[in-house]
């Protein structure tokens, strides 16, 4: 695997991960499940983050610090990925979001654009692609291709649970500058373009839509 692409080895995302694919997690679960995995994934992907020194005043004595001095901006898939976005706004409140409807033609399995909206003028330095599952690459393609027309200058990172090989080939082909931060990637894409084993359709798995 080339440095572009990220597959956590840590044992809490391994374990979680086999209790998220099994069909017999109901959905409520599901959502504790993704929340756990989002947030020790985006550990990951951030550690690479600049810092700025801060000096704080403990009850005892003044302490040389650190805080994040990059702005940091989300961009889920929706729907799948709104689970995963609410873990990392639990830890970074103050980061924009920019909400990609994708729906995905089931014949030619290619996205279309149903809802897009996002800051109408944002300063970006650090803008991660949010989605539980990669599986052809096109809609996560649709989505770096819609940031880098907006968010211009800003780093690029996809966060997904599990991918296709399929995807990962097409993604890191098209974006060469983006680094893929993923928890596992599975064997291949079936006629249907799920992703095989997977988890499922996270969408459904998470509301309850099955």
């Amino acid at each position: 695997m080339n440095n572009q692409v990220n597959v956590s080895q840590h044992p809490l995302i391994l374990h979680k991960l086999a209790l998220l694919r099994s069909k017999v997690t109901e959905a409520k679960k599901f959502r504790e499940l993704l929340r756990e995995i989002s947030l020790l994934l985006f550990y990951e992907a951030t550690r690479d983050l600049a810092l700025a020194p801060l000096t704080v005043q403990t009850p005892l004595a003044d302490c040389a610090g650190y805080e994040v001095a990059e702005r940091i901006g989300l961009m889920p898939i929706m729907r799948a990925g709104l689970g995963m976005t609410q873990a990392l706004l639990d830890i970074l409140p103050t980061a924009q979001i920019w909400h990609l409807g994708l729906q995905r033609n089931p014949k030619t399995l290619k996205p279309l654009i149903y809802y897009n909206h996002g800051p109408k003028e944002a300063e970006i330095d650090l803008a991660l692609v949010i989605d539980p599952t990669l599986a052809t690459g096109k809609s996560a393609i649709l989505a770096v291709d819609t940031l880098k027309k907006h968010w211009k200058g800003s780093r690029i990172k996809f966060m997904g649970l599990v991918a296709a090989p399929e995807g990962v080939q097409a993604l890191t082909a098209a974006h060469p500058d983006v680094e893929l931060y993923l928890a596992a990637i599975d064997s291949r894409l079936d006629e249907k373009g799920n992703i095989v084993p997977g988890l499922g359709d996270a969408g459904d798995r998470q509301f309850a839509t099955l």
